[in-house]
């Protein structure tokens, strides 16, 4: 049994990294940090895992905390992992951060899309991207994992396949791609009211959205990236749009084909003819990926529904634990989810 920690345990992906290490044989969790929560107890903030965590408390987190465990979880706002981490690094056997500060391999792409240099440069080239089933190799055993954001999971599962099989141009790609409110996290803010979301709709980070670069660099092409906001608590579904190359998908058979070539024997990934729909994602760690290529506009398309908190952060956080732990990758994570 690995004892886990996780840091940032009274935001969203912290209560679902609970909820999943709860039913997970291999992984305790021995510390769960949280300083605006710290000494409440996790059941009275989040009564969904009250009867898995009858006692467990959060804590402010202060230097050695996290002494002997062998991983811990950063569910920490994007900035306060790179200043926690080299430390953590000396003291824990792995680390799996769930934030975009370790996600960049170029440093210069911090300042022009986060405002501020990396504090800690010399980890970027470390770091190994988590999104195991477009980079499974760095995964295994590593000490410290980036898991992907979820914007980035859902377009990248859409695109990588038919980028890396030469099938489609490599400028020019759009994703459009709308998420539910919980990946806004818990903290209180007029966008994420009831009276802001609810019968609304609506775009933002028009041109420079931060998870710009990451999509750019998981996929290896140009994207322009679109997010929105849906009037949902979870989910994400990503439309994504390319112009294939001569040779690529003639057909949407062709397209759906290649998309069941490139993730066949993916437990978590469902490539079907029908069109994915983010409730069929909830509480899973599945990503539904589907293609249509039109033969008038002579578009392809490529879309990919998925739960914002589990495959989107949470259950990949955990699926790259169990790579780096040496367990079986699916331990823990459920396929099935819950509907209606």
């Amino acid at each position: 049994m690995a004892k886990v920690g996780i840091l940032g345990g009274s935001g969203y992906t912290g209560a679902e990294l609970l909820r999943l290490c709860a039913a997970h044989p291999d992984l305790d969790v021995a510390y769960a940090s949280a300083d605006t929560q710290a000494g409440s107890r996790a059941g009275d903030l989040y009564p969904s895992v009250a009867a898995a965590y009858p006692s467990l408390a959060f804590e402010r987190y202060e230097s050695g905390a996290a002494d002997g465990l062998d991983l811990v979880f950063c569910a920490l706002p994007h900035g306060e992992s790179a200043r926690l981490v080299p430390e953590l690094l000396d003291h824990v056997g792995h680390v799996v951060d769930l934030a975009a500060d370790f996600r960049l391999h170029d440093p210069a792409l911090y300042p022009e899309w986060y405002g501020q240099a990396h504090p800690h440069p010399e980890l970027l080239s470390e770091a190994a991207f988590g999104l195991p089933e477009l980079f499974r190799p760095g995964l295994s055993g590593a000490r410290l994992i980036a898991a992907a954001g979820c914007y980035v999971t859902a377009a990248s599962l859409a695109l990588a396949p038919f980028v890396r099989a030469g099938a489609i141009e490599t400028t020019g790609i759009i994703v459009d791609a709308a998420s539910g409110v919980s990946g806004s996290g818990r903290s209180l803010k007029h966008t994420s009211l009831f009276g802001t979301v609810n019968e609304d709709f609506t775009a933002y980070g028009l041109l420079d959205h931060r998870h710009t670069p990451e999509i750019e660099q998981t996929i290896g092409a140009q994207v322009l990236f679109t997010p929105h906001l849906a009037p949902m608590t979870r989910g994400i579904l990503a439309t994504c749009y390319a112009r294939p190359a001569p040779g690529g998908p003639a057909s949407t058979a062709d397209a759906i084909g290649l998309l069941a070539d490139a993730f066949a024997g993916e437990t978590f990934i469902v490539v079907s003819p029908s069109s994915p729909s983010t409730k069929a994602t909830l509480g899973s760690n599945c990503a539904h990926l589907t293609a249509r290529v039109d033969p008038r506009t002579g578009w392809l398309v490529v879309l990919c529904a998925l739960d914002n908190l589990v495959k989107g952060a949470s259950g990949q956080a955990v699926q790259c634990a169990n790579l780096a732990l040496g367990l079986p990758e699916a331990t823990g994570l459920p396929t099935v989810a819950v509907y209606p």
